[in-house]
């Protein structure tokens, strides 16, 4: 029934308004129509439906080329949450009929008793359409469509975190590789041993600050390294730090503001790398950020790659400033963000990876460094 319908997404809503709304437990919940704008919750997913076959017409007319990619974005963003919505009508409407048959003393009991198994298998499908409309219906982050530049840096342990910087840089490609992301390296700076001490790499494609701006942090990494021979384990760790990257026109980086330094590169390259002045250091002066690049030939590439990471950088310095007031919220949530704040750990012994924000333990190492279990903790972090 409508009432039935109505209630049920009225719970939906409540439940998100008591778990991602929290600034509002402290005695200034709005009540639900002020939250709806007077509209009622059935009517915003009709207008939900409504929007995605305009958008579906839209898309079969002559469109300007920026017409279609503005149409094409929003279309690709909505159909999930519209296909969600059309089978909860429909598993709606189809437990309404097995209640009916349920109900009707003219059926008879065995007939009764296949209604009732389907129904109990109709309720667990609609709890799972209900939690990904919950999810779907979030505010989003305005940057989760964003490229990102992801920074891996060693940290405490000395080869053995330089080691395990690798390690992890090649669970992030993994993971890149599954959701068809494309990576370039920015910077590098090789370990002694192995792995690396620094690394920066741009990740270009769909969604790919969404699905890694939770790895901002101190990683942590427990196991025997390959040198000890006593067989102690060794605890080290590494820092992650993920940056939206921003279009030319989010940040403007002006001349008078930036001083750029040519020098001439070391470590390995060739000779033309160590016989001119191609590495650029760029200094921003108003708030002392400084990047250097010195991996291309090229001393316009090494700019070009320079000034990419400092926009990255400034654009997440405003990201933090604009966020200040929310830093209280976010921690009780899912960790500040912070790259000073332990995130998580990875026991070798033991064969498992444990998220510290959420205390979340999952017994599925190797598959999580390969990548095939990293989507799993993530929607965790999502979810809460």
């Amino acid at each position: 029934s409508a009432n039935f319908r109505s209630d049920r997404m009225r719970q939906i809503l409540e439940s998100i308004l008591d778990k991602h709304f929290s600034k509002f437990r402290r005695g200034k919940k709005p009540n639900l129509s002020a939250c709806l704008g007077m509209v009622s919750y059935s009517e915003k997913l009709d207008n939900i439906l409504k929007r995605s076959e305009e958008l579906e017409k839209s898309l079969s007319t002559e469109l300007s080329s920026e017409e279609f990619v503005k149409f094409s974005k929003e279309y690709s963003e909505i159909e999930p949450l519209k296909n969600a919505i059309i089978d909860w009508k429909k598993f709606n409407a189809e437990t309404e009929e097995l209640n009916e048959l349920i109900n009707d003393g003219s059926s008879d009991n065995e007939m009764q008793e296949l209604a009732k198994n389907e129904l109990t298998d109709l309720k667990s499908r609609i709890e799972e359409i209900e939690e990904s409309i919950q999810l779907m219906l979030l505010p989003k982050d305005e940057d989760d469509a964003r490229d990102v530049i992801l920074e891996i840096r060693a940290g405490t342990g000395g080869d053995e975190a330089a080691i395990f910087a690798g390690d992890l840089f090649r669970m992030y490609q993994r993971f890149s590789d599954i959701n068809k992301w494309k990576t370039q390296i920015m910077s590098l700076s090789d370990g002694d041993v192995g792995g690396y001490k620094e690394i920066i790499l741009s990740i270009s494609g769909e969604n790919v600050f969404s699905k890694l701006k939770f790895e901002s942090g101190v990683h942590r990494v427990q196991r025997v390294p390959a040198t000890e021979s006593s067989g102690r384990i060794h605890t080290s760790a590494a820092t992650v730090a993920v940056l939206p990257e921003p279009e030319d026109v989010d940040i403007e980086i002006q001349d008078k503001d930036i001083r750029v330094d040519v020098f001439r590169a070391s470590g390995p390259g060739g000779q033309s790398v160590n016989t001119t002045d191609s590495a650029v250091r760029i200094t921003h002066l108003p708030t002392g950020i400084v990047v250097s690049q010195q991996d291309e030939k090229s001393q316009h590439k090494n700019r070009a790659k320079a000034m990419k990471i400092l926009r990255a950088r400034l654009y997440e310095a405003e990201r933090d400033k604009q966020q200040q007031e929310r830093a209280e919220d976010r921690k009780g949530q899912v960790g500040s963000g912070d790259r000073s704040e332990r995130i998580r750990t990875y026991n070798y012994p033991q064969g498992r990876v444990t998220d510290h924000r959420i205390n979340l333990t999952l017994h599925k190492l190797e598959e999580f460094l390969s990548g095939d279990a990293f989507e799993e903790l993530n929607l965790s972090l999502i979810h809460i």
